[in-house]
């Protein structure tokens, strides 16, 4: 049986390999194609460029992915002084991707900036800098280290189904998060601090999304998840 084409959004940065130093690529942490892999999937990497959107047509399933900071512009807000790594080209490339994705059925995975975009997308707000409204730091403790903060999923969800309705320990990189809930999604995952960690898309018949990164988490159930609903 033919596996799954999985598309996976990427990065474009500055990178250094072998022997190549500041070279602009795009990258994408393979633990996303790992974790695709594993649950029976066929990643395919979409870099922001040309017309992502077309090959959607040949996608069985989309995962955006996480990256820099949204353009707040695009929620009607100013951009507060601590965000970030702003890349309008990618925003452009996603939000169609997303739209086609959405219009077509295709199952729908967001990870980190893949909540924000689906959020913004539908008409929802982020705050700019979670600090300031949750008070701590345990979200993204320091540059390149993950915070590990229970989140609990809404019995009832695909969330719950996939990870239960206990509280779980998962790996946190982020320091934005839903302000307004856009209209047509649902909270199926909150901190502790209240902060939305999960929501998914009324009538679809797959799109959810996590703040956390569960590319990092040795539980794959959310990648299977998507796999199995292609």
């Amino acid at each position: 049986m033919r596996r799954p084409l999985i598309g996976i959004t990427s990065y474009v940065e500055p990178a250094t390999f072998t022997v190549w130093t500041d070279v602009t690529v795009a990258l994408l942490p393979y633990l996303y194609v790992e974790q695709v892999v594993r649950a029976g999937g066929q990643p395919v990497v979409l870099p922001p460029a040309g017309e992502p959107a077309g090959a959607l047509r040949g996608l069985d399933g989309l995962v955006l992915a996480g990256g820099g900071d949204i353009d707040p512009a695009r929620y009607g807000a100013r951009p507060h002084e601590r965000t970030g790594y702003v890349r309008g080209f990618r925003d452009e490339a996603e939000f169609a991707l997303l739209a086609g994705a959405l219009d077509a059925g295709l199952p729908y995975l967001g990870v980190c900036r893949g909540l924000q975009v689906l959020n913004v997308a539908l008409g929802g707000t982020l705050h700019q800098h979670l600090p300031d409204v949750a008070g701590h730091t345990g979200h993204a403790p320091g540059p390149g280290v993950f915070g590990h903060l229970p989140v609990t999923p809404v019995p009832g969800s695909r969330l719950a189904k996939a990870l239960g309705t206990e509280p779980v320990t998962v790996p946190h990189y982020h320091h934005q998060a839903v302000d307004r809930l856009a209209p047509g999604l649902t909270v199926t995952a909150t901190a502790g601090d209240g902060t939305v960690e999960a929501v998914e898309l009324e009538g679809a018949a797959f799109a959810m999304a996590v703040q956390w990164h569960p590319e990092e988490a040795e539980d794959g159930a959310l990648f299977e998840a998507l796999v199995a609903a292609c």
